[in-house]
């Protein structure tokens, strides 16, 4: 059974599961309508205007830690021989919670306050903003570690 933890030892692997979250973020951010989407918009261009590379280095730095915590359900997946699609998105809250107790306790410890007002601010809509980037997720998560 593939492992994401296992995949992301490998430097070259690492680097294409990086270059796949970018564009699935960037994905994701374009597809939000609405007022929240406006919020996440903004949030987001003003975390790539903050310092060049921003986000591929804050998710090169906790990639490790959402490996981890995705892993458990890639192999609950795997065991059970579900679809990834239909697996993650019937499971899109626990799996947006698990990543969300990074962040959560990254948010806490952030030095800027910046950064720390944008994320509260976007938190009370995080889980559904996980939960839609499900589909994309699954087939990152499938691609990569199987």
């Amino acid at each position: 059974m593939g492992s994401l933890v296992e995949v992301l030892k490998d430097n070259n692997k690492r680097k294409l599961v990086l270059d796949d979250c970018e564009v699935l973020l960037d994905a994701e951010v374009a597809d939000k309508k609405g007022l929240s989407g406006v919020a996440v918009k903004g949030a987001f261009k003003v975390l790539k205007k903050f310092k060049a590379g921003m986000i591929r280095i804050t998710l090169d730095d906790m990639i490790d830690e959402f490996a981890v915590q995705i892993d458990p359900f890639w192999l609950e997946c795997q065991k059970n021989g579900q679809d990834a699609r239909g697996f993650f998105v019937s499971r899109q809250s626990d799996v947006a919670n698990a990543l969300l107790s990074i962040t959560d306790e990254r948010a806490k410890i952030s030095p800027n306050r910046g950064i720390r007002k944008a994320y509260n601010g976007l938190r009370p809509k995080a889980v559904q903003h996980i939960s839609d980037a499900m589909p994309r997720l699954s087939q990152l998560i499938k691609k990569h570690a199987s």
